[in-house]
């Protein structure tokens, strides 16, 4: 009799801790972890381009040393912060990875448009693979950390809503920081290549208006 009381007493508990939103808390918590991992991912991915494509750079524009440095700093600084999912709560290392992230981003649109002064480079096959998947990671990183913000913000809502947020209370859920709102907009810009094949040697040079003398006088 004892057991059975014991039985029902765990079966009663488990039922309401699913009816307060354990089980979801749960389910969005991994849901969160794993869309953060893509994310990781993607980056990683992002930075496993970038020596292919500064040692590429560096074979027809080596004197473009100032925008190879910093590509080269960025990635070194953005691979070096790691945010796995068992730290996703810490905002302030999270700050510091989206951050860096971001460097990394500017650092690469500064290296393409210094790119546009060499006609060669952009002509090269390899380059141009190297544009192409670049590009196609910015997409996928676009995406993968769209997803994660999605999931965070269902993960986010469930620990703070009643009741869901008095279970979220007792084992521990805490809300999670996002991708800030401000920054989104410029980080999930893909680095802009154009393929104009002036250089700036021949692009026109501005037409400066006559100048007026007076008119010589006769004798």
């Amino acid at each position: 009799m004892r057991k059975l009381s014991l039985a029902l007493v765990v079966a009663l508990a488990g039922l309401a801790l699913q009816g307060c939103g354990y089980n979801k808390l749960q389910d969005q918590d991994e849901a969160v972890k794993a869309a953060w991992s893509d994310v990781v991912n993607q980056y990683q991915r992002r930075a496993d381009l970038i020596p292919n494509l500064v040692a590429t750079v560096k074979g027809y524009a080596g004197h473009e040393e100032r925008v190879l440095v910093q590509v080269t700093e960025a990635r070194a600084k953005a691979t070096s912060i790691q945010v796995t999912p068992e730290v996703l709560n810490d905002a302030e290392q999270f700050r510091r990875f989206q951050q860096a992230q971001s460097q990394l981003t500017v650092a690469i649109g500064g290296l393409m448009r210094a790119v546009e002064a060499y006609p060669d480079l952009k002509a090269s096959a390899n380059f141009r693979d190297l544009q192409a998947q670049l590009e196609g990671t910015e997409n996928r990183i676009t995406v993968a950390r769209n997803r994660y913000i999605e999931a965070v913000r269902q993960y986010n809502v469930t620990v703070r809503k009643f009741p869901s947020n008095l279970v979220a209370g007792m084992f521990d859920f805490e809300v999670r920081p996002n991708f800030s709102v401000e920054n989104e907009a410029e980080i999930s810009r893909p680095p802009e290549v154009t393929f104009d094949t002036t250089t700036p040697a021949q692009q026109a040079a501005p037409v400066e208006a006559p100048s007026e003398r007076p008119p010589a006088s006769g004798n």
